[in-house]
């Protein structure tokens, strides 16, 4: 085979860009970097040269170069023993939220999920695999938690979602005011035993933040909140269903049911029908989570809803801000109206 027949297509370089502007090197570095070193007749001159020879930067060499992988990881934790499909679907638009965040501001998403005690790892900063890391996911896999609490400690890029701790950066929905607004809903159709489900105690805090801003929309509505109706369940739709199935055999009298996450909520429309209560004839419901499977309950869900897109975009601003710029995150929370309401 002759030379020229096994000879390989030249690579345009930087050197080939700065011949063809009659610029050093460097001044090409600096140009297609942004540098304000570089006077716009340069920098056009050089974009020109650049274009016509097919030569594009490789951003993420050049971010290594200085210290940047252009990376943002993020951790799903789920429980251990269930796959990635168990994970609460809400968590799933979370992460939705949190990749486009990333993509608006130039950064890959790296994703992961993690359950299993002896495979957790949290340390993509440190191994310089990742700008920042967030973590969301369930609550209850407390190992799991108590992992990346430690993680945080060493290192301040990274920020959570649903972390059962308080002293670690976090972004959270406003629990509270979305309390509020669900028993107003609920009082604006004529409710007025409205009971709670859901356990404030449990490892999930926003329960607590929920079931407190119900306790104040039932002060100001001159109603008498009630202790909070709570089951077990080996997930919360059976905990939902468990919880109304309770509710039901115990003959206490309700008119309207707020529930602290969708899923309770959906299993409960399902025992509420399968006894033949009316929803919402004799009993409203809304949920907490803006669930899109909400849409199909019979009937159609009335949730509390997160602004998904601002939650992503607070979760990657935090992971990526200075430490003295980080700071707990609320997400504003508005009702999605549907048909389980008067």
């Amino acid at each position: 085979m002759s030379k020229e027949g096994s000879s390989r297509p030249h690579r345009v370089t930087s050197i080939d860009v700065a011949e063809r502007a009659g610029v050093s090197q460097s001044t090409v570095s600096r140009a297609l970097s942004g540098s304000e070193t570089i006077t716009e007749a340069t920098r056009r001159r050089v974009e020109q040269a650049a274009a016509e020879l097919g030569y594009h930067v490789n951003m993420r060499a050049a971010g290594l170069r200085k210290g940047e992988t252009g990376t943002i990881a993020i951790v799903v934790i789920g429980r251990e023993g269930q796959g990635p499909a168990a994970i609460n679907p809400f968590y799933y638009s979370l992460l939705g939220s949190t990749c486009a965040a990333a993509a608006e501001r130039g950064y890959e998403a790296l994703v992961s999920f993690q359950a299993k005690e002896d495979e957790l790892f949290g340390h993509y900063v440190g191994r310089r695999q990742a700008d920042g890391v967030v973590v969301i996911g369930t609550a209850t896999n407390r190992p799991a938690w108590d992992y990346f609490r430690e993680v945080a400690s060493s290192s301040d890029a990274i920020a959570f979602w649903g972390s059962p701790f308080d002293d670690a950066v976090w972004v959270r929905s406003d629990n509270f005011a979305g309390g509020k607004v669900a028993v107003d809903r609920l009082v604006k159709g004529g409710a007025k035993e409205i009971v709670f489900v859901g356990d404030p105690n449990s490892s999930q805090k926003q329960f607590r933040e929920r079931y407190e801003g119900y306790q104040a929309a039932m002060e100001a509505a001159g109603l008498e909140a009630r202790e909070p109706a709570v089951a077990k369940g080996e997930d919360r739709v059976t905990q939902g269903r468990n919880a109304v199935g309770q509710l039901c055999d115990s003959e206490a009298s309700f008119d309207g049911l707020f529930f602290a996450c969708d899923a309770m909520a959906l299993g409960a429309l399902e025992e509420l029908a399968s006894r033949g209560v009316s929803v919402p004839g004799e009993v409203g419901v809304v949920g907490f989570d803006g669930l899109g499977s909400g849409e199909f309950s019979n009937p159609p869900l009335t949730t509390v809803e997160p602004d998904f897109a601002e939650a992503g975009r607070l979760l990657i601003e935090t992971a990526l801000a200075p430490k003295e710029e980080q700071a707990e995150r609320r997400v504003p929370v508005r009702l999605v109206e549907r048909a389980s309401a008067r």
